[in-house]
Order: C-alpha cells, then structure tokens, then sequence
C-alpha cells in the first residue's frame, strides 16, 4: 500500500507515516531498553560514597553513548515519518536494527568507557579492563562491526525508499534529499571498514602510545560527512 502524502514537514518531505505501527512501536522499545542498559550503575544502587563517585564517572561515556543510541533511533523514526513504508523489506531492515542495536550497546559502552578513562588520564575510570594492545584493537573492530552494520542498515532502508520513489511520488526536492540521506548513512560503514583495518593492519610506533588507538581515531573522519554531503548537495542540484 502506498502511503498518502501529507503537510510538509520541517526537513521538507511530506509526511507519509501515519499512526505508529506494530514494528515501529517495537523498534522504540527495543531503543528504549538499549539506553536502560547504558545506565551509570545498571547492577545495583550506590551503597557508599565511593561507589556513587565511581557511578558518577561514568556520566560522560553514558552520554556520548546515549546520544549515539538517540542518533540512530531519529534517523529511523524519520525515515518512517518521509516515507511511511510497512512493507515486507522495510519491516525485515528494521528489525535487524533492532537486534543490532541490541548487541551493540555493549561495544558501543565499552568503547567510550575506555576512550574516556584514556583522555582523562584514569580519572574516568573504565570497568573494562585493557591488559593489552591486543584489547584495545578488539575493542575497535567489534565496535566498527557493530556501527558499520547499523550504519549500512539505515543506508539501505533509504536506498529502498528509493527504489519505491515513483510509488511514493516523490518530488525533485525529496529525491535529492533521499539520495543525500542515503550518502550520509553509507559514510559510516566505509569509516567504520578503515578504522578496523588501521586497528588491524597499522603497527603502533615504538614509544608512541597514543599510536595504538589509531584505529578509534579514524572516527574524525565522520566530520567529513557534512562537506561531502554539500559537495554532493550541490552536483544534484546542476542536474537536470
């Protein structure tokens, strides 16, 4: 069933998705209950003052991953919202973006634990424990696994909102939108390939610690996505 357009909304697109549906109820919760297992102190209740300190320090890498989480679960309810699509393909992306989510919120907590205790010199400690360079490099790649797949997930639920644009009668403005969203998803897998293969591949230098995180540092490279995209922006724009 094709979805009718409805009012414009704020990012341009015409609002096709309706009521919430089953998946998409569920998908919300499945993001709800990844964020409850980011919490500061998921175990038990702080019993003295160290352990309230130690639970507080957490605070920043909940954060950082929190917002990771939120991230994703916008960029889903907004493809809902642009293009309203329950069918067969759809509602198989989607819950494989579920059980992605799910396995990665532990990567995701481990991983910004670490990079925080490492900027902040120990003070923000980690529960996770990095006895060897060897940790850390697989730290990095079950990170990328996880990111680059739920990346390329949300890539290629836009890239069938594409090939359903006729159906879905989307005008100039919303296929060039499309065809950037679709961009801007696919920039994570292909950063997340380089950082495993740098945290693989690439030896650290003698004397230089900083080197073995090389492969978590590829993730600057995510600031490229904005250029990138308004280079692309502007060359659909000169199209016919």
């Amino acid at each position: 069933m094709t979805p009718n357009p409805g009012p414009r909304m704020a990012d341009g697109f015409r609002k096709r998705g309706g009521e919430i549906t089953r998946i998409e109820a569920f998908v919300d919760a499945a993001f709800a209950f990844a964020v409850t297992l980011l919490v500061i102190s998921v175990d038990a209740i702080p019993e003295s003052r160290a352990e309230l300190v130690a639970a507080l320090k957490g605070i920043p890498a909940f954060a950082v991953s929190f917002v990771m989480i939120a991230w994703f679960w916008y960029g889903h309810a907004s493809h809902t919202r642009r293009y309203g699509l329950d069918d067969r393909t759809s509602i198989l992306l989607s819950l494989l973006l579920v059980f992605l989510v799910l396995v990665f919120v532990y990567p995701l907590k481990v991983m910004y634990a670490s990079f925080m205790q490492w900027i902040s010199s120990g003070f923000l400690v980690a529960r996770f424990k990095l006895e060897s360079t060897a940790d850390l490099r697989l730290i990095i790649v079950v990170f990328g696994l996880a990111l680059g797949s739920m990346g390329a997930v949300m890539a290629l639920l836009t890239e069938h909102a594409w090939r359903r644009r006729d159906a879905l009668g989307l005008d100039r403005d919303e296929r060039i939108a499309t065809r950037l969203h679709a961009l801007s998803w696919w920039f994570v897998p292909v950063v997340a390939l380089v950082s495993m293969l740098v945290a693989l591949f690439v030896p650290a230098l003698d004397g230089h610690a900083w080197t073995h995180g090389l492969g978590g540092m590829v993730y600057a490279l995510l600031g490229l996505q904005g250029p990138v995209i308004a280079w692309r922006h502007r060359r659909l724009l000169e199209m016919p």
